[in-house]
């Protein structure tokens, strides 16, 4: 039976005026981190918070919440970086390199393209940018073959899909994850509809034949789209880092009404070894393209 991922994002930069259910302590995020793949995820991602304010990036913070979930379930955890700009690649990613000197990332975001994030109802303040010059996504695309870590990328533009594939084939570096980025907030990409999905993974067979990926987004409800990315060979993230802003439920929730849309549709959550399995297999050309099993 088709075994499918299922990424918990615990967090995201929103803070709790954006998204007030948001684990924002290392305490909190380490406890939601562990219910969720206690409830069937097999990957927690989670921007680093220590005490309530604005997220860290110190990689002393993070080891915290990497250690003290993985000391309860053995599960990937991976971090977030800085937006971009102002930033030296060696200082955007120093939190990264040390983690993964440390033994302490199979995952680590090196997502291959700058966005705006342009709201669909503008507001008065500039959107901010996401910037990812080619020489931030080189450097991170080194850590990554450097400590064999996976790149995981987030595809909010088609074109990211071309240049992640380009770069990483250049580089050498391992089997990136392909995290196709939805929205109903933000004027990125496309909605969360079939049409979208498809058009993204006609790309993706064309650019990295057999790369996995998963369904995602910010600010959205990808629900929708679980069916037909599992029909796909497609895996599924959900959090607060992704949901509409506001959401009351938590991401325990989130991850059940996950396991629960992919058993309806005919597949079954991976553990984190069948996760790891693939993951190996892929990357010594042995998995099915469709990753079927």
């Amino acid at each position: 039976m088709r075994k499918i991922w299922i990424e918990a994002a615990l967090n995201g930069p929103w803070s709790r005026a954006r998204q007030p259910a948001i684990p924002d302590t290392v305490e909190a995020i380490v406890a939601e981190g562990v219910a969720c793949v206690n409830a069937g995820a097999c990957i927690v991602h989670a921007h680093a918070y220590d005490g309530g304010g604005p997220q860290t990036f110190d990689w002393q913070v993070y080891a915290r919440i990497i250690e003290g979930i993985r000391s309860q379930v053995d599960a990937p955890v991976y971090p977030s970086i800085p937006m971009g700009g102002g930033l030296t690649p060696q200082a955007r990613f120093a939190h990264i390199e040390a983690l993964a000197e440390r033994g302490l990332l199979e995952f680590a975001v090196v997502d291959p393209g700058s966005v705006n994030f342009t709201e669909l109802k503008p507001t008065p303040a500039p959107a901010p940018t996401y910037l990812n010059s080619e020489a931030d996504i080189r450097h991170g695309l080194a850590l990554a073959l450097r400590y064999g870590f996976h790149p995981a990328y987030a595809i909010y533009e088609p074109g990211f899909t071309r240049a992640g594939a380009a770069l990483a084939r250049e580089i050498g570096a391992q089997s990136p994850i392909y995290r196709f980025m939805f929205s109903q907030t933000f004027a990125f990409g496309f909605p969360p509809e079939p049409f979208g999905l498809d058009a993204h993974i006609e790309l993706l067979n064309r650019e990295a034949p057999g790369a996995p990926f998963m369904i995602a987004g910010l600010g959205v409800d990808v629900t929708g789209l679980i069916a037909p990315a599992v029909a796909r060979g497609g895996h599924v993230r959900v959090g607060l880092e992704d949901a509409p802003f506001g959401s009351e439920g938590g991401n325990v929730a989130l991850v059940e009404d996950a396991v629960a849309r992919v058993r309806a549709a005919g597949a079954e959550p991976a553990s984190v070894a069948e996760m790891r399995t693939e993951l190996s297999e892929r990357a010594r050309g042995l998995a099915p393209a469709d990753g079927a099993s």
